[in-house]
């Protein structure tokens, strides 16, 4: 689930000939019982899928109703998510949950996040994440981590490293005696007068 409701599961359900004459929160629970048997879902996933779709649904009624004119937003669930999630609890095994809005992702992008206006710098900063704390499931960093492993990158990352540090140290000594060569006042002739 990407942060919305799946198109399959309307189209089941219209198809089904839904009726729409329920609550709203009979309604959302039938749609997310259906998504459920569709894919599998987790209690954390039921319970946000859920409140995602009673929002959507009470902002659909309302529309209909000519209460809402603009184009549908999600301003609750972005409170919901503000107020109920926690920056340890959006970095889950198998999704990442934006917690400006809410939307469940494998990983949050650049391109998520400038949606929001700010930069992975700026999100970590804003919700108090270390800076080295990826912004990706647990599951796909740690698949991360042991396909560099398997490749050797820990040792070629030393090895760049030292490399680095060498070349540096050479390159400040070098600078240094040309620095101190440059300092030296050079010597000057000293004329003979003629008589």
């Amino acid at each position: 689930m990407n942060g919305g409701l799946n198109i399959d599961v309307f189209h089941l359900l219209y198809a089904k000939g839904f009726p729409m004459t329920k609550k709203l929160i009979e309604i959302a629970a039938e749609m997310v019982q259906t998504q459920a048997s569709l894919t599998p879902m987790t209690a954390a996933d039921i319970a946000s899928s859920l409140r995602q779709v009673f929002i959507t649904l009470q902002e659909m009624q309302k529309a209909e109703a000519g209460e809402i004119v603009t184009e549908f937003t999600q301003p609750a669930v972005e409170e919901v998510a503000a107020t109920k999630l926690s920056p340890a609890e959006s970095i889950l095994n198998d999704k990442v949950i934006c917690i400006e809005c809410g939307a469940e992702f494998k990983q949050l992008t650049q391109k998520h996040l400038s949606s929001h206006g700010m930069s992975p710098k700026e999100y970590k900063k804003k919700y108090g994440f270390s800076m080295g704390t990826p912004l990706s499931a647990k599951s796909l960093t740690k698949a991360r981590s042991k396909a560099a492993k398997k490749r050797g990158l820990p040792e070629k990352l030393k090895m760049a490293i030292e490399a680095r540090r060498q070349k540096k140290a050479a390159a400040s000594t070098k600078l240094a005696t040309e620095t101190a060569t440059a300092t030296k006042p050079k010597r000057r002739r000293l004329r003979k007068k003629k008589a």
